[in-house]
């Protein structure tokens, strides 16, 4: 069962990836291996937690020693761990309803019209590097998600034909998780070395910048030779008269990406999870509008509950599949043998650091820092030798941080960025194994030598 557990994942994940010749969505297929990798799981219980592979069972065990029976296991299972792991991912799913939802009602209220009517060239290369620019800073403002959803946002405004967006969406998708990687607020995973004390504000920005800037910069200038002319903005946008006023655009604008910045100060202040922030945002921006259009004729009127229609619900539930089928594989314990595995073998901070990065193409780099951090508890400032690699802001959390943020940007469903953009967009998944990966690949290599030589150095 333990086996069959891994087989199944590495078919579904065959499916999401064939999607287009299969004719099978690629959300289905999250969702059916996001079920039975659990039903594998809960039936093969007794050997899997027998075998003592299994991290979260072996600490449950230990306080619970009268539940080593097929029962207990059981509730074990059903009880703590899909509740646990639930939770969390729909700390994700919330944050990325609410996201969305705020990016829609500034949408449909034309806000980033403002910025759209500000980027007056059409020319392919100069529009490339100001996206990407633009995405790596908001990126890591508020988060590399976020700052994807926004600017795919925008590119529908800004590019009629449907593959040139591609490659601009794809990256943005690089330059989110590269912008995510060097801020404490840009990534899931920076987040996670944040909170933990693994890394500090200061240090994790001087430390990671570089690298995270170059990551960035080869891919574009690689793309920029191939690049050649000039975009087709949308007809429709540029003909359709406008249903609202300067002032709406203006404030909806502000509220929207206000909402969104808002995010992380509300975590600092109230030490919620960033989910509630946005909620909250959600919110208040939801009552402004409802107030804003009080007085207007019903055809006049932009409601929310008429704008939520307009989510992109299989999104959401494509994230809902692919992270319980690796929640379940982490429960399990398949994660953490890999983990062991890639220690002993490599026995090299670079060379283990670098491999996550490129597993977190595949498998979601979140269970993979947090293994990580299981596996190596933060080292006494005063350790030397190998063990001065993990004191707190020491080479390999700093390390990870980069390679966990930006490894996912090799394959279009390796990190939450994406994700996104793929279900936005409908980015096919061959398309961007052929046209980016290579890219991405490039840039990933590039921002490891740059880090290895300022370690060097420094």
């Amino acid at each position: 069962m333990f086996i069959l557990m891994v087989v199944i994942f590495v078919i579904g994940y065959m499916a999401i990836a064939l999607e287009h010749p299969l004719k099978i969505d690629k959300t289905a297929s999250a969702l059916l291996i996001g079920s039975l990798t659990w039903v594998v799981y809960i039936s093969g219980a007794f050997d899997i937690f027998t075998s003592g592979v299994s991290v979260a069972w072996n600490e449950y065990f230990s306080a619970n020693p009268d539940a080593n029976t097929l029962d207990g296991m059981r509730h074990f299972i059903v009880q703590n761990q899909i509740i646990e792991h639930l939770g969390e991912i729909s700390e994700i799913l919330f944050f990325l309803l609410g996201a969305m939802t705020i990016v829609e009602i500034t949408d449909q209220h034309e806000g980033f019209r403002v910025i759209t009517d500000s980027i007056k060239t059409t020319n392919k290369i100069k529009l490339l590097w100001l996206i990407s620019v633009i995405t790596f800073f908001l990126s890591a403002m508020l988060d590399n998600l976020t700052a994807t959803i926004v600017m795919v946002a925008l590119l529908r405004k800004l590019i009629d034909d449907k593959k040139t967006r591609w490659f601009y969406a794809s990256m943005v998708v690089l330059a989110a998780n590269a912008g995510g990687a060097w801020s404490p607020i840009g990534d899931v995973t920076t987040i996670m070395l944040w909170i933990g004390g693994q890394v500090s504000t200061v240090k994790i920005i001087l430390g990671v910048f570089l690298p995270s800037v170059i990551c960035m910069v080869i891919p574009l200038l690689l793309l920029s030779f191939h690049m050649k002319g000039h975009v087709n903005r949308p007809k429709d946008i540029e003909d359709k008269k406008s249903s609202t006023t300067k002032f709406e655009r203006n404030l909806m604008l502000f509220l929207g990406v206000g909402g969104l910045l808002f995010v992380p100060v509300f975590k600092t202040i109230t030490h919620l999870p960033p989910y509630m922030g946005m909620l909250f945002s959600l919110a208040v921006i939801w009552i402004i509008t409802e107030i804003l259009h009080a007085n207007k004729p019903k055809e006049q009127k932009l409601s929310v509950s008429s704008i939520l229609t307009k989510i992109d619900v299989p999104t959401v539930l494509f994230f809902l599949g692919i992270l319980s089928a690796v929640a379940a594989l982490q429960s399990a314990g398949q994660l953490n043998v890999l983990a062991h595995a890639l220690d002993k073998s490599l026995g090299n901070v670079y060379l283990i650091g670098g491999s996550i990065g490129v597993l977190s193409a595949v498998v979601d780099n979140v269970p993979l820092v947090a293994g990580a951090m299981g596996m190596y508890p933060i080292a006494d400032p005063g350790a030397t030798g190998y063990l001065a690699n993990f004191v707190q802001d020491g080479v390999f959390w700093e390390y990870i941080a980069y390679t966990a943020g930006t490894g996912g940007s090799m394959l279009i469903i390796g990190s939450a960025a994406g994700v996104a953009a793929m279900g936005l967009e409908k980015i096919d998944f061959i398309w961007y194994l052929k046209k980016i990966s290579w890219l991405a690949l490039i840039g990933y290599l590039a921002g490891i030598g740059v880090y290895i030589l300022q370690n060097s150095l420094l």
